[in-house]
């Protein structure tokens, strides 16, 4: 009986390990991977997403183990993007300075650097800098069906200022 039961319980550690082995071929890497920060390239955010000066510098891509994406953003002052949904949510790490942030009927609200926002999948909503202080975030998103973002109209003068 304790044989049978120890090779039972061997046979279900041999196959998940086999599982996991297997699992392991699926994905792109199977050990930790280093993005260095030189390799992380910055650029200046679309006119057609931003308002103001916006850099945005992709930390890294999804791919097949890992469906997210991440990218650091900063605003200089006045700076926004459009009003914009995520299918799948996002999530907002501010790292500096103080920033505004607002889903479509809400108030516009106030973050500062270690807040973490919530946009749930589907919401519309905007975020940037407050007038008079810059704000960096780490935005973190995930795929579905291939989109991470679906952009809309930009943030008007009176929105932004109310």
């Amino acid at each position: 009986m304790r044989l049978a039961g120890f090779l039972g319980a061997f046979g279900i550690a041999l196959a998940l390990q086999q599982g996991v082995a297997q699992a392991a071929d699926d994905r792109v890497a199977v050990h930790q991977v280093i993005n260095p920060v030189q390799a992380q390239k910055t650029v200046k955010g679309s006119a057609d997403f931003f308002t103001g000066d916006v850099w945005v510098t992709m930390n890294f891509l999804g791919d097949k183990a890992v469906d997210y994406s991440a990218g650091t953003v900063t605003f200089a002052p006045g700076a926004r993007s459009a009003w914009h949904i995520h299918p799948k949510g996002q999530l907002l790490l501010v790292t500096a300075g103080t920033g505004w942030t607002q889903e479509e009927g809400g108030a516009v609200q106030e973050v500062h650097a270690g807040d973490v926002i919530w946009c749930p999948p589907g919401v519309k909503h905007w975020h940037g800098a407050t007038p008079t202080t810059s704000m960096t975030h780490i935005s973190i998103t995930s795929a579905y069906e291939g989109k991470v973002v679906e952009w809309l109209e930009k943030v008007s003068e009176a929105q932004y200022h109310r």
